[in-house]
């Protein structure tokens, strides 16, 4: 990665790639040699050998210093396991400003995915990537979310989603509307002259009686070609800086069968929520009369001031050139309403692990660690904290808060409302076909409770993924193995910036033990 930037440092993060050395088949289980030991005793002494490359995860000022202007740094990591990922920029607010893309690790003839056989006849759509995008640029943004007392300033609501980069912005009757949140109130009924419209400086989709978009936009929607009667492997995963996003197909449902890389039990969805830092792979069947369906994506979870994005899936007649774009039928479906959080609620719970690549979680816990995100009032605004409650909290105000770890995927073990007690809620937990994931919501006024094997030698952050939540502290992180570090072959320039790298880096040296852990909670 070469940093041609001419004013800051970059990282690059590879969200989902767990950055450890390992080889894993599709039963979860490791791959073993002609030992005659079991793939569980296997496994607990490969782990205890192998190291990964924690300074590959692109964490700024934890797993490696930032890449200055003009430097270049080498990232070499194992992709250990197929699955939909994608990487970020992870230094300051890089990944709201466009630092982003699409990561697919592909599964290998010999050890093909469970339901790979599923969609031979259509195989892979393009992968769908959402975000979010605001007109104020993130320097901007962070100044008002770093700014003390009556100086903090909330970021807003984005103007625009985007798929695949391309997004829509609500512009119908131009600059004769004071705000954008003004005109999201009022009913659009005006409509304007198509040159100005579609203009090169407008660039932008109509929503009226005049259109549905501008056809020589930069926005026009992106375009999924399917064949009336396959079924296709759709990709999605959310980068988004704020919103939960709802994906929904006009005519069509989903068969959701893989979430942040790891195997899930196949389950029909009429759509879909994704939180930021999320993927998933769905099952889509084209098996409605040929014709273009529009492709929704709506905000969820917050007050929605950002029109849907709109998408076209277009049915074709198997040439190799696409068919000229005939714009769909009525209009775009309908997601669910933002604050209905339990139909939320339900599609979560709705993921569990594949029963024939099931990996049960650990029966006990070495460690009980509780994180309190806090959610705080100061001189009227609010601010996220962890485990700090003693600000002023409103226990009316509540939102929802996607965690993201690195290094690792964990068992997402159970839900609740309230606060978790052990003695009520413990028994309750799911020990049986819990989802691996990477990244886990936390529902407004709830828990989450999960759980993961601490088997991988590094510093590892674990934060909400909600970028202006996570610049303004949601976050921490865990220290793995930190007697062991000095035993990493970690490059110099992971560890200092600029001249320091070349004149001042030392090596690593042995840590002071860890004091021993607390018992675990009964």
């Amino acid at each position: 990665m070469n940093n041609k930037m001419h004013t800051e440092g970059v990282v690059i993060h590879w969200h989902g790639i767990r950055q450890c050395h390992r080889l894993e088949l599709a039963t979860g289980f490791l791959a073993t040699p002609k030992t005659g030991k079991h793939e569980e005793d296997f496994i607990f002494e490969q782990e205890k050998l192998k190291f990964g490359t924690p300074w590959a995860d692109g964490t700024a000022s934890i797993s490696q210093c930032a890449v200055n202007p003009g430097e270049t740094f080498v990232y070499k990591f194992v992709a250990d396991k197929p699955g939909t990922y994608f990487y970020h920029g992870h230094f300051g607010m890089q990944r709201a400003a466009g630092l982003y893309g699409s990561l697919i690790v592909l599964d290998s003839p010999e050890q093909p995915e469970p339901f790979r056989h599923q969609y031979d006849d259509g195989g892979e759509l393009p992968m769908m990537l959402l975000s979010d995008w605001w007109h104020q640029n993130v320097y901007a943004q962070a100044a008002g979310l770093d700014g003390k007392d009556r100086h903090f300033e909330w970021i807003g609501e984005p103007q625009t989603i985007l798929i695949n980069g391309r997004g829509q912005f609500e512009c119908t009757l131009g600059p004769a509307r004071k705000s954008f949140e003004k005109l999201l109130n009022e009913n659009v009924e005006t409509c304007v002259d198509d040159q100005k419209m579609c203009s090169d400086q407008e660039k932008c989709l109509r929503r009226s009686e005049c259109g549905p978009y501008c056809p020589r936009s930069q926005c026009a929607p992106v375009v999924f070609n399917v064949e009336q009667g396959k079924t296709y492997r759709l990709r999605i995963a959310s980068t988004t800086s704020l919103s939960l996003l709802n994906v929904k197909i006009q005519g069509h449902k989903m068969t959701v069968v893989e979430a942040d890389g790891n195997h899930v039990e196949p389950f029909v969805v009429d759509d879909i929520d994704i939180y930021s830092g999320e993927s998933y792979s769905v099952l889509l069947k084209a098996d409605q009369k040929p014709a273009s369906y529009w492709i929704s994506v709506g905000v969820r979870g917050r007050h929605p001031k950002t029109v849907p994005a709109l998408a076209i899936l277009s049915y074709g007649n198997g040439n190799a050139a696409p068919p000229p774009l005939q714009l769909p039928a009525g209009e775009p479906p309908v997601t669910p309403a933002w604050n209905d959080t339990q139909r939320s609620k339900a599609f979560t719970y709705s993921i569990r692990a594949r029963k024939d690549t099931n990996r049960p979680p650990p029966a006990a816990a070495d460690r009980q660690i509780v994180l309190l995100n806090t959610q705080n009032l100061m001189d009227g605004r609010y601010r996220w904290s962890i485990n700090n409650n003693a600000n002023m909290l409103r226990e009316e105000v509540s939102e929802t808060h996607p965690w993201h770890l690195h290094g690792h995927d964990f068992w997402v073990l159970g839900y609740g409302d309230g606060r978790y007690d052990p003695a009520a809620h413990a028994a309750g937990l799911n020990a049986a076909d819990p989802p691996l994931r990477n990244t886990a919501v936390v529902f407004p006024h709830g828990w989450t409770a999960l759980r993961f094997v601490a088997n991988n030698t590094g510093a590892w952050a674990f934060h909400c993924h909600i970028e202006p939540h996570l610049h303004m502290g949601m976050g921490v992180v865990f220290v793995e193995g930190e007697d062991r570090m000095h035993e990493l072959d970690v490059p110099k320039d992971a560890m200092a910036c600029g001249l320091v790298a070349r004149t001042a880096a030392t090596p690593l040296t042995p840590a002071t033990p860890l004091p021993p852990s607390p018992a675990p909670a009964p």
